[in-house]
């Protein structure tokens, strides 16, 4: 059993998923995708005393809004749980977890790194859908427009899942439909998934900047536009919209 790296996957019709469901862009194509593929999809998030918190202010719209757009996702979107996860921020000094420079660190990580987020997302998420009797699990992880990370590697998620099941005696699957795609590609995902319509949403609602600024309205959506995020998310938008 391997997680599904590719956009296309087939599954049973009466299968269900758990998306994490911060409120940025990558998770809600992410949901986007689960919803056309799943019979019932639920959403988690995780408020870890993040920087950029007000993401967490944007999920219910972004739920609100694929609902909207096909009454079909309307009726498979299950609830939303959202984890507090405070004692990760604690033991975390980094720029997404106090107000420090965004830069390299010595060790050649960015400080936005946070040791063992995705690894922790994950093991709570498998809790969740263990109790929830949920085998399919969505993250927005990838490998090719990432600030480096670690945690976001295709060998990191293949072994994490080995080691749930293992742990868990499951059959649990870990899905990362964005881990080969870059950007730009993230956004045509959108498009092909739910029309024009999702990527407004997702451009309008979503939140990826660091530093949580959610005033500025640019091209490609909110952000204070100097962050590694906004570059990312602008760089993205800029390559859709040549291509369209």
């Amino acid at each position: 059993m391997q997680p599904a790296s590719s956009q296309d996957i087939s599954v049973p019709a009466n299968e269900s998923a758990l998306v994490l469901f911060s409120g940025g862009q990558d998770s809600a194509t992410c949901l986007a995708w689960a919803l056309s593929r799943f019979q019932r999809v639920e959403t988690l998030g995780f408020d870890y005393g993040q920087r950029h918190r007000v993401e967490l202010d944007c999920r219910e719209t972004l739920r609100q809004g694929m609902s909207r757009i096909n009454p079909q996702w309307e009726q498979r979107l299950g609830p939303d749980h959202t984890l507090p996860l405070q004692a990760l921020g604690q033991v975390s000094e980094t720029a997404l977890t106090r107000e420090s420079e965004i830069s390299m660190a010595a060790t050649g990580l960015p400080t936005t790194f946070v040791p063992g987020r995705n690894l922790i997302f994950l093991t709570f998420a498998a809790t969740l859908a263990f109790r929830r009797n949920i085998r399919h699990i969505v993250t927005g992880v990838c490998e090719t427009d990432y600030s480096g990370y670690p945690d976001c590697r295709d060998d990191t998620i293949k072994a994490l899942q080995v080691a749930l099941n293992l742990g868990m005696d499951t059959r649990l699957v870990l899905h990362t439909p964005l881990m080969w795609i870059d950007k730009a590609e993230t956004w045509r995902m959108a498009e092909q998934t739910g029309s024009n319509a999702l990527v407004e949403l997702i451009r309008d609602e979503s939140h990826t900047c660091y530093l949580g600024t959610r005033g500025t309205m640019h091209p490609w959506g909110h952000g204070c536009g100097s962050c590694p995020a906004c570059d990312l998310r602008r760089a993205g938008w800029e390559r859709y919209k040549s291509h369209v």
